[in-house]
């Protein structure tokens, strides 16, 4: 059994959580999201919390609770509160623009690079060079994200590129004279 997967998963006011065969949708403020289940994991409601339970006793199905658990919460944070992540835009003329449910992205390419906005992700830009990836799909907003960030990897020694907020870029040690 997993450490994970035995915490039950609180389930706030005003979310709605329906359990079916293979998948578990949930509804919230924010909207809903429909969580296919692994096999070999089963879930009910008890009391106001959801619980993530194995069909059987086998060692090998711990991996697979975790990872049911997680998922949930992660459906149930997202239809309440949202994901966020946070992306700058660091170089000299690098710059995007939201056009409709397109962004237009200048990174120092001879063209523009266009990215089509997938539906139930939001994109803002602040200011030319900071964006923000927001949505109720945690994974989602993950990917995007890192698709953003895949037009033009930062750069550490000339400290440019696309990065996410707060990322430290490492530089490579030298040889040594020794």
């Amino acid at each position: 059994m997993s450490r994970v997967g035995k915490k039950p998963i609180p389930v706030p006011k005003g979310v709605t959580v329906t359990v079916g065969d293979g998948a578990v949708e949930v509804k919230g403020p924010k909207g809903a999201l429909r969580q296919p289940v692994p096999p070999g994991v089963t879930f009910a409601l008890k009391g106001a919390g959801l619980v993530a339970e194995t069909v059987r006793p086998d060692p090998a199905l711990g991996k697979f609770h975790g990872l049911a658990r997680s998922l949930m919460a992660n459906a149930i944070v997202g239809v309440t509160e949202g994901f966020k992540k946070e992306l700058d835009i660091v170089g000299v003329g690098y710059r995007a623009e939201v056009k409709g449910k397109q962004v237009v992205f200048s990174l120092g390419y001879s063209h523009p690079i266009v990215l089509d906005v997938p539906p139930g992700i939001d994109i803002a830009v602040d200011k030319q060079t900071h964006i923000t990836v927001t949505g109720i799909d945690r994974q989602l907003v993950g990917q995007i994200a890192s698709n953003i960030r895949r037009l033009r990897k930062p750069d550490p020694y000339k400290q440019k590129g696309v990065r996410y907020t707060g990322e430290v870029l490492k530089k490579k040690v030298g040889k040594t004279g020794a």
